[in-house]
């Protein structure tokens, strides 16, 4: 049991780790909202897409899915169409003129974007799916459960600690500039996951 646990863990730390478009998208708003309260929306929402692909990866449900080329080939068109949107919104954002924070996403607009970064972005799912759900398999009965929980529960301490060091980042470096590079940042790397996966489907 606690091996299962354990390597859940691990597993789980070492693909979120890198950074990727649905970290920067979280880590920002922790920057960017008023409060750490606020941003919970986002990390709530994209915790939950994560359990999602998490227990359809380990129950082999989205191995069949995505099995299945014309709902692949949808996806990747939609993930890269969104990325570079998504970019274009995050390079245009600017500080507001009243306080160094800038004109905050809305709860709504939170957990769409959260969903989408998440939900939309190939190479999250297909992590997700070839790692996570074949590493599954080595578990069976509770241990199973042990270990999609362990991954379920990294997901979540992992986007509240990235909330959390936004915010406290956002109140040590409370000027526009900061906050503007951290937008340009951010949409360079949104922009270069889209190139990247439209690359490798060359």
């Amino acid at each position: 049991m606690l091996v299962a646990i354990v390597h859940g863990i691990f597993l789980s730390f070492g693909l979120i780790l890198p950074l990727g478009v649905q970290n920067v998208f979280v880590f920002n708003q922790g920057v960017n909202q008023s409060s750490l309260v606020k941003a919970l929306p986002v990390v709530i929402a994209a915790a939950l897409c994560d359990t999602i692909l998490i227990i359809l990866a380990v129950l082999g449900v989205s191995v069949i899915v995505l099995g299945i080329p014309l709902i692949k080939a949808i996806l990747l068109i939609a993930g890269i169409m969104f990325l570079f949107y998504m970019g274009v919104v995050t390079w245009r954002s600017q500080p507001s003129l009243e306080s160094s924070h800038q004109k905050t996403f809305s709860t709504k607009k939170q957990i769409m974007f959260a969903i989408s970064v998440s939900l939309l972005n190939p190479h999250a799912v297909i992590d997700t799916i070839g790692v996570i759900g074949t590493s599954s398999t080595a578990y069976q009965g509770d241990e199973r459960i042990f270990f999609t929980l362990s991954c379920i529960c990294v997901s979540f301490a992992w986007f509240l600690f990235l909330a959390l060091v936004g915010k406290k980042i956002g109140k040590l470096n409370n000027s526009k500039k900061f906050i503007i590079i951290l937008n340009k940042v951010s949409a360079i790397i949104m922009w270069g996951t889209s190139i990247y996966i439209t690359i490798s489907l060359m």
